[in-house]
């Protein structure tokens, strides 16, 4: 084990790096993760622990012997930590492969365009996982899967629920190679009552609350489907959208 004191420790200028930039994250290939619960999870589903930093008096869960200790100072956590409340221990993970593999062999995905906010992506990951989603798709224009908020908000969902981060025209090659319909989440001529469709092999396309999907994703369509609802509501969350869709396709 280790103790830093600095906060101009390279390991700390590293952690606030990890924390506040995507395109750093993604050239060090590492993300960072908050709380002990996360820790638990993240040792528990095998993600790639290389650092754990904590302060003194925190309840360890069992970790890898190759995983680096770093004790500091409350103070200094307090520096580093994406949270306004620091929970005692911070840990960095090498991220894993996120490109799209060749052949999707699983029944029933969920796609994502245009969600920027991280707390939402990580809740609709999360939802994925408890209605038994075989991935989810990031296209263009969503938050970064390992952006701190996202995978605190996905409660561990992200070590263990495959994501992947794609265009669209690599998902609809795929998806024609599975054979898989795509069904967006929108309203237009041929839009069915969400309880009507045939979940059973189908992967779901929810866009932003805000701008909903782009016109090139419902192009790309096989249908789109809508959520019946109280005529003084017009949409949902992106997220509650989600859940209900996932929900359905899991009942």
């Amino acid at each position: 084990m280790e103790r830093i004191t600095s906060r101009q420790n390279p390991l700390m200028a590293h952690i606030r790096k990890l924390a506040s930039s995507r395109a750093y994250r993604n050239e060090a290939g590492e993300y960072l993760g908050d709380g002990v619960k996360l820790l638990e999870e993240a040792a528990r589903w095998g993600a790639s622990l290389t650092t754990v930093v904590f302060t003194a008096g925190t309840a360890l869960p069992p970790l890898p012997t190759e995983v680096r200790l770093v004790e500091v100072p409350e103070g200094l956590m307090a520096s580093i930590s994406p949270m306004e409340a620091p929970q005692g221990v911070l840990f960095l993970a090498r991220q894993p492969d996120l490109r799209l593999p060749e052949k999707l062999t699983g029944n029933r995905y969920l796609a994502l365009e245009g969600v920027q906010d991280p707390g939402n992506v990580g809740t609709i990951l999360r939802t994925a996982d408890a209605f038994g989603a075989d991935g989810l798709l990031l296209l263009e224009g969503c938050a970064d899967l390992y952006n701190p908020k996202t995978v605190r908000a996905s409660m561990g969902a992200v070590f263990r629920c495959p994501a992947w981060r794609c265009t669209l025209g690599e998902l609809t090659e795929r998806l024609a190679l599975a054979g898989l319909p795509l069904y967006g989440a929108a309203l237009r001529e041929d839009t069915v009552d969400a309880r009507q469709m045939d979940w059973k092999r189908a992967v779901i396309l929810v866009g932003s609350e805000g701008r909903g999907l782009s016109q090139t994703a419902l192009d790309a369509c096989t249908a789109t489907v809508k959520i019946p609802m109280t005529p003084r509501c017009e949409s949902l969350n992106a997220a509650a959208a989600a859940a209900v869709l996932l929900w359905e396709g899991w009942r």
